[in-house]
């Protein structure tokens, strides 16, 4: 995973956000974190994102260019690219300034539940 900050204090004299760009490699994922205290807001410009979460990553969805993803403090999770052929790249937008990003030793269920991304924003194509 690539990350470029944008916007923050030192940029931009931002003082409560952190705004940035995420490239993910084709097929790739993170371990499964969580970033403490710290509001995401995840928009996909290009690629096909996975989110897996819950606290054993048991919940999953998928997201494409114009989806907006929110990420709430403390919630486990795990960002993967589910194209094996092209870069995920999204902006990220935090809630804080500092890169709080806490590892978690837990392993995914098998089989998570598939939860549609479907709001009247987006809705089935």
């Amino acid at each position: 995973m690539i990350r470029a900050t944008a916007v923050n204090h030192e940029r931009a004299g931002a003082e409560k956000l952190w705004g940035g760009t995420a490239r993910i490699h084709p097929g790739a994922r993170t371990g499964p974190h969580h970033h403490g205290e710290l509001e995401s807001i995840i928009y996909v410009v290009r690629g096909r994102a996975e989110m897996r979460w819950g606290e054993r990553l048991e919940f999953t969805a998928q997201a494409g260019p114009g989806s907006f993803i929110f990420v709430p403090p403390f919630l486990p999770h795990q960002e993967i690219n589910a194209l094996a052929d092209e870069p995920l790249e999204c902006v990220v937008v935090r809630s804080g300034q500092d890169p709080i990003v806490v590892n978690l030793d837990i392993e995914g269920v098998a089989d998570p539940e598939i939860v549609p991304w479907i709001d009247s924003t987006h809705p089935v194509a």
